[in-house]
């Protein structure tokens, strides 16, 4: 290494024969957006977070390499340190960064993770087949460096450079902190579009959604910048249109799409200019370009329409009741698409689609189990999904993120599930889109009012449209378990209750709506089950209410909670305080907490005087005899 290297010809030669090795590897799996510097780099930043980060104490640190991605990652610094003896990889305490390569290359981390996202990769040895490799990651603002995370352990060789940008990507905690950011854009974005857009609610998710749609168009991703004021919102609205005939939406539906988008081109507040000459609308795609559509790109799992729609839907106050929809959260579609034990070979429908967010969860966990396989992963686009949706600006939302996500956009239906002949070409298709569905995920509209709109009345019609021996997988509230309704009569003959699980009181928050799952087999009648039902005690998911950022899975505890559920699920395991089996009728009560088992054994004083204390406080506060409902009346959760 240069700035140590100090000695004779035959340790320089062997030194840079592992500089050598690393400078081929790089080139060999480049980028087109990386760049490699040598010691020191051109950009101010990093010039200055090594200023005084020699090894030695004096002047500037020099890493063998600095490879940096200017254009498309410039937030993200690799920086590589090499040793020629593989005894010289790492020292015990990892405190002497002129001897040691790991020593080194944290060294160098801990400046630079000041102001940048690192990856450090430590390298000794001078045989391509045997070096010693070790890589870590610090994050911007950590005090220390920790293993780059990976699927398959340790990153203990070099990989192409592509990897390591996927491996940091991927890393769970990068994707919680890029979510975290991505929230806190979307309550910027939605006060400027308050503010200055002068945008009503239902138009700022469509504002979001068609912005997104036209940036997949090229000509606009390219030109949008540069268009007059006056034609950048009919340049946007064409570049929809491109983009929806692009995904061979059939016409009609294609006009459907794009109805709820006609009003960017005649806004006027959109394309307003400021003083300065720039437009709401310029601002709002500069943003989304800059700030939304990298997080589209590196993750496909995210319904982010849905993401903004639900954000918007919390800082509105009064107006989300008005509009009488929450979403539901990207957990408990995952978890719903894993209770039905989802393959690429299943058709699932959503009879409510929202923005697709189901579709979105079933899309996933299918290819996961497709894996490379290409053609079944255009299978799954092309004929294994399936939406319905009424309201016609949600339907464009749902048809634009399907479009975002890759497809499945052809097999959205505009209108009521409960319509004849949308119900035909489900339970009947003929025209070889798709099958008929034996999968459902819906969570429909809660407490609407009139004849044939009762939650149950959903549930029903979603399980006629199911193929026999279908499963259908719904969230609802827990009224519907315990009140009695002509519908679940009607259920139980032609269908099997097999699961319910009564979910955490807080799952839709700020929305006071207490809500279980319920697990059916379509067309075989209740009473000919040979199992009873099973009954699951779900109230703890892990996640707590923040003030920012809703509810979030704080201390990681989903994904240990999930796997418990799911095992306990398709087990059918009985465990006291957790869950229980029972044969029930249409007049029995369907939820966990008629029948389990209380589990005292767990109990302990505080739990009992925390309880006395609930207690206390709820006579407190409604003494005078009303319910303590918090205005979840007439709230749909779509």
């Amino acid at each position: 290494m240069i700035e140590a290297r100090g000695g004779g010809t035959a340790t320089v030669a062997n030194e840079r024969t592992t500089e050598d090795i690393v400078r081929e590897h790089l080139k060999l799996h480049a980028t087109s957006e990386q760049r490699v510097e040598e010691q020191t780099s051109d950009n101010p930043a990093i010039r200055r977070a090594l200023a005084n980060a020699s090894k030695t104490g004096l002047g500037a640190g020099k890493p063998e390499f600095i490879v940096t991605f200017p254009s498309d990652a410039p937030n993200l610094v690799i920086v590589v340190e090499c040793k020629v003896d593989p005894a010289k990889h790492e020292s015990t305490n990892r405190d002497r960064p002129a001897d040691f390569a790991v020593d080194g290359v944290l060294h160098y981390s801990g400046h630079l993770a000041k102001h940048f996202d690192v990856i450090g990769i430590a390298v000794s040895g001078t045989s391509p087949a045997h070096l010693k490799v070790s890589t870590f990651r610090q994050l911007k603002g950590e005090a220390t460096a920790e293993l780059l995370p990976s699927p398959h352990g340790p990153v203990n060789e070099l990989i192409p450079v592509s990897s390591y940008r996927d491996l940091l990507t991927y890393d769970p905690a990068v994707r919680a902190r890029t979510e975290a950011e991505l929230i806190a854009f979307s309550r910027v974005l939605h006060n400027y579009m308050r503010d200055y857009a002068k945008l009503s609610e239902p138009e700022k998710p469509l504002v979001v959604s068609g912005i997104l749609l036209a940036l997949q168009d090229p000509a606009f991703g390219r030109n949008w910048s540069v268009y007059q004021v006056r034609h950048l919102a009919g340049e946007l609205y064409s570049a929809i249109d491109r983009v929806a005939r692009d995904a061979d939406i059939p016409e009609a539906k294609r006009e459907v799409m794009l109805a709820p988008y006609a009003f960017i081109r005649t806004h006027p507040e959109l394309s307003k200019p400021n003083a300065s000459g720039e437009t709401p609308l310029y601002r709002l795609i500069a943003d989304m370009d800059r700030e939304v559509r990298p997080f589209i790109d590196t993750y496909h799992d995210v319904d982010v329409i849905g993401q903004f729609y639900g954000e918007f839907l919390r800082y509105t106050g009064g107006d989300k009741k008005g509009l009488g929809i929450v979403l539901t959260p990207r957990h408990l579609t995952e978890l719903f698409a894993k209770i039905a034990n989802v393959t690429p070979t299943d058709t699932v429908v959503d009879t409510c689609a929202g923005t697709g967010g189901f579709l979105i969860s079933a899309m996933i966990e299918m290819d996961a189990k497709a894996g490379i396989n290409h053609a079944s992963r255009a299978e799954i686009r092309n004929r294994r999904l399936i939406g319905i949706e009424q309201q016609p600006h949600m339907f464009a939302l749902a048809a634009s993120n399907m479009i975002l996500r890759g497809d499945g956009k052809a097999n959205l239906y505009q209108g009521s599930c409960f319509d004849s002949k949308i119900i035909r070409q489900l339970s009947e298709p003929s025209h070889g889109r798709h099958s008929r569905p034996n999968i459902g995920l819906i969570n429909p509209p809660f407490s609407q009012k009139g004849d044939g709109l009762h939650e149950l009345d959903f549930v029903e019609q979603l399980l006629e449209i199911l193929a026999p021996g279908g499963t259908a997988v719904v969230v609802l509230p827990m009224s519907c378990a315990i009140e009695p309704h002509p519908a679940r009569r009607r259920i139980l003959e032609k269908h099997t209750l097999v699961a319910q699980m009564s979910l955490p009181n807080d799952l839709f928050h700020p929305v006071g709506v207490i809500t279980c799952a319920m697990v059916f087999t379509a067309h075989r009648p209740h009473a000919h089950s040979p199992q009873p039902t099973w009954f699951g005690y779900w109230k703890d998911d892990g996640f707590v209410k923040t003030k920012d950022r809703g509810r979030i899975d704080l201390n990681h505890r989903w994904p240990q909670i999930r796997q418990q559920w799911l095992d306990n699920f398709h087990a059918r395991a009985i465990e006291p305080g957790v869950s229980i089996t029972r044969r029930v009728t249409a007049d029995d009560e369907w939820c966990a907490e008629a029948y389990m088992e209380t589990d005292y054994s767990a109990l302990s004083r505080e739990d009992f005087e925390a309880t006395l204390k609930k207690y206390v406080v709820f006579r407190l506060l409604y003494a005078d005899g009303s319910s303590g409902n918090d205005g979840a009346e007439g709230e749909e959760v779509n």
